[in-house]
């Protein structure tokens, strides 16, 4: 069973967690998506903290003798989960951005090949 202190603690720590999350929404540091994954995370965390009975189920299935080490459990789950998505996110941005790069490469030698072309029709002309 979580003890009070714990459950205060907790309730405390949530709170502040999502103050942050949604400070960091609305001064646009995090885009919508991205804060999305955290606040799936810390609504897991509430409804913990509101039943407590569903970590004393976890507790007792992987049988852990202290509430509070179930609940580190948990918060490592949700943190590993997150750090998963992240890098998903982050892989496919690194892909986009080299994607981006190449196709600009692409961009730059056709426009120095066209100016390359145009100088050498432009003296032709000239001649």
């Amino acid at each position: 069973m979580i003890s009070s202190s714990l459950r205060v603690f907790l309730t405390i720590g949530l709170a502040l967690y999502f103050f942050l999350i949604f400070t960091l929404l609305k001064r646009k540091t995090l885009s919508l998506k991205y804060t999305l994954l955290w606040i799936f995370g810390g609504a897991g965390m509430a409804i913990l903290l509101i039943f407590p009975e569903i970590l004393n189920w976890f507790i007792h299935i992987v049988d852990i003798k202290l509430a509070s080490n179930g609940l580190f459990a948990i918060i490592l789950f949700f943190i590993l989960i997150i750090l998963i998505s992240i890098t998903s996110i982050v892989s496919k941005q690194s892909d986009n951005i080299k994607r981006l790069v190449q196709d600009n490469a692409l961009l730059e030698k056709r426009i120095r090949d066209l100016e390359t072309k145009a100088e050498t029709e432009d003296i032709s002309i000239k001649n």
